[in-house]
């Protein structure tokens, strides 16, 4: 699933130390040791698997219950982390735990899945969905090389919402160009096996924006070893404080890509040394972006703990703060530090 990263992550904290291979977490057994506290709670696999009601009163529960913790009350929540990797998760009760650091697919700016100040990167973490294809290894990229015939490709649905209306542009543009794949998409076997073997005949990966900013497939493409050619102008990247983007993706703006013949000459513009050098690349950072147990150093797990250990400064600061402030004080500081996403081409 590929929503699955509260899995993931739970997997990890609960597994003895001894089998565990990472150690900058360290599980404890006193609130008042923790800097952090993970909420163990399942907030996407519950939206899926319970109905509507059921579901919001299974959120009721659980906000109850952290809510209600010493460790909660004592920061507001601010020390505590907790999962909400789909739009839909958590929704009706994440206006009471908005404080809190969210692991978060993406910070969609346009209001159509995260309220205003609900989420923002200096609080808050992008995780990588899960892969839904194999990773394509050294050999498996050694043997696809010469295979890779097509320009570009794109296997998903073609017509989406809010953001996602550029993909009916790009079919419009790129279809019955001969060296770009532009297909409907299709879940289960089937479609696993079509997506994959389409990114690995292919030197570069389509990634628009879809009913949300991000979207699986950009990480299916860097897992593959196809260049991804992104295009989704509210798009925020996992792990940005730690990785390069730039070595592994290209990146237009939604406006140039619907340009007659702009996108298709730019990527046959690019030289093939640069294009080799991407392909090395993504077989380094594939590892970022899977998913493991035990999880693996500088696997995702791995990278979501650095991300969070470095937010701790900052969160220790407005917890003590929230404490020393008297009634004539400002309850927030209204310092504006968020800086506006845009989008560059490389």
């Amino acid at each position: 699933m590929q929503h699955s990263i509260d899995y993931w992550l739970w997997a990890d904290l609960i597994a003895p130390e001894s089998q565990r291979l990472l150690k900058n977490v360290i599980r404890v057994e006193q609130q008042e040791e923790a800097d952090i506290f993970y909420v163990p709670f399942f907030t996407t696999i519950s939206y899926f698997l319970l109905e509507k009601q059921e579901c919001k009163a299974l959120y009721r529960e659980a906000l109850k219950w952290v809510t209600d913790q010493p460790a909660w009350q004592r920061s507001e929540g601010r020390d505590h982390v907790i999962p909400v990797h789909h739009p839909w998760s958590f929704k009706s009760v994440r206006r009471f735990v908005k404080k809190a650091i969210w692991l978060l697919p993406d910070m969609d700016s346009t209001g159509n899945w995260y309220k205003p100040g609900q989420v923002y990167l200096e609080k808050d973490v992008i995780l990588p969905y899960v892969p839904n294809v194999d990773l394509c290894d050294y050999k498996c990229v050694s043997e696809t090389q010469s295979k890779r015939s097509t320009l570009l490709f794109f296997r998903g649905r073609l017509k989406r919402n809010a953001g996602g209306k550029i993909r009916s542009k790009l079919v419009t543009e790129l279809q019955s160009i001969e060296d770009i794949i532009i297909e409907e998409g299709s879940a289960g076997a089937k479609g696993k096996v079509a997506a994959q073997t389409g990114m690995r005949k292919s030197l570069f990966c389509l990634n628009p924006a879809g009913d949300t900013p991000s979207s699986a497939r950009l990480f299916d493409a860097i897992v593959s070893g196809c260049i991804p050619v992104i295009i989704s102008d509210e798009l925020e990247l996992p792990f940005e404080g730690i990785l390069d983007y730039s070595k592994i993706a290209l990146f237009v703006s939604s406006t140039d890509a619907v340009q007659p013949g702009w996108l298709v000459k730019y990527l046959r513009g690019i030289d093939a040394q640069r294009v080799r050098e991407m392909q090395s690349n993504l077989l380094k950072y594939s590892r970022h972006f899977l998913y493991s147990s035990p999880a693996q150093p500088l696997g995702p797990e791995d990278l979501t703990w650095r991300m969070i250990a470095g937010k701790l400064v900052n969160i220790k600061l407005h917890i003590q703060r929230s404490r020393r402030v008297v009634r004539e004080s400002r309850s927030v500081c209204t310092c504006e530090c968020r800086v506006g996403n845009t989008t560059r081409m490389l």
